[in-house]
């Protein structure tokens, strides 16, 4: 990958947010992990900013560091060393509740792995967040299904995990991510099990959010038919970001391919 700098009609749009604030700084982020007795250095001084209204990826091989990376971002993960911030505060400041608390207002998480509850309906998993943010019963299974409706899966809000494909529970796990219109969301793979049509309606509505400007989207990603909805590609390589990939050529309507074609 090179950057690019070419102007083109999307191009005011990277202008415009280059000129917003930051909703994630991080700098000299490490982090390691003990197996055996040695320690694998996940990440080695990670210098990442991700600017307010800006969808941002991140790409590179297996073992990397992306999974690890967003997971000290979103505070599931403390950091070894070096600073991060999202939205200006800091997790390792903050205690247990107060972690929870503000990941439950301000994060929403797409896992590679859905983690949908088996025991809820597609509706009811969705409308969690909302609960968790006290919003009436009614009220957030209303909300669950206008999203999942937004996601394709307005018939299946009844069903349970089980009853849905792959891709479809990977649909409830986008929606259960948006509905409570956090200020960050946070995608791993979120269109590995989907097919070109639904994951670029599913990769429309992310940019949408992400067009609000006091929102952020950051993506782990190895999808090269969604690297066109990206505003900026961070590659990812060993524990480093070893090359920005600025996307000019970013729209909604995006038909993906190479980041830089």
């Amino acid at each position: 990958m090179t950057s690019i700098m070419n102007e083109h009609p999307q191009a005011a749009r990277i202008h415009e947010t280059a000129g917003r604030g930051l909703a994630i700084h991080c700098s000299g982020v490490t982090k390691g992990f003990t197996a055996g007795g040695n320690t694998i250095r996940a990440l080695r001084g990670i210098d990442l900013d991700v600017r307010l209204g800006e969808l941002a990826m991140l790409v590179g091989p297996s073992g990397c560091g992306k999974t690890t990376l967003i997971s000290v971002v979103a505070g599931i993960l403390d950091r070894d060393e070096g600073e991060c911030r999202v939205f200006g505060q800091d997790f390792a400041t903050m205690s247990a509740r107060q972690k929870t608390r503000f990941r439950g207002q301000t994060v929403g998480f797409v896992f590679q792995q859905f983690n949908l509850l088996p025991a809820l309906t597609a509706a009811q998993n969705v409308a969690v967040p909302l609960l968790i943010n006290g919003v009436a019963h009614a009220a957030a299974i209303k909300a669950a299904k206008e999203m999942l409706d937004r996601v394709g899966l307005g018939e299946r809000t009844e069903s349970l995990p089980k009853q849905l494909s792959g891709g479809q529970q990977q649909r409830v796990a986008i929606a259960r991510a948006m509905v409570h219109r956090p200020r960050l969301i946070v995608c791993d793979e979120p269109t590995s099990a989907l097919d070109h049509e639904t994951g670029h309606t599913v990769m429309r509505l992310l940019k949408n959010v992400a067009l609000d400007e006091d929102r952020a989207l950051v993506i782990v990603t190895h999808d090269a038919r969604i690297f066109g909805f990206a505003d900026r590609i961070f590659k990812m390589d060993d524990g480093r970001i070893v090359d920005v990939v600025r996307n000019p050529s970013a729209s909604i309507g995006a038909s993906g391919g190479d980041a830089h074609a």
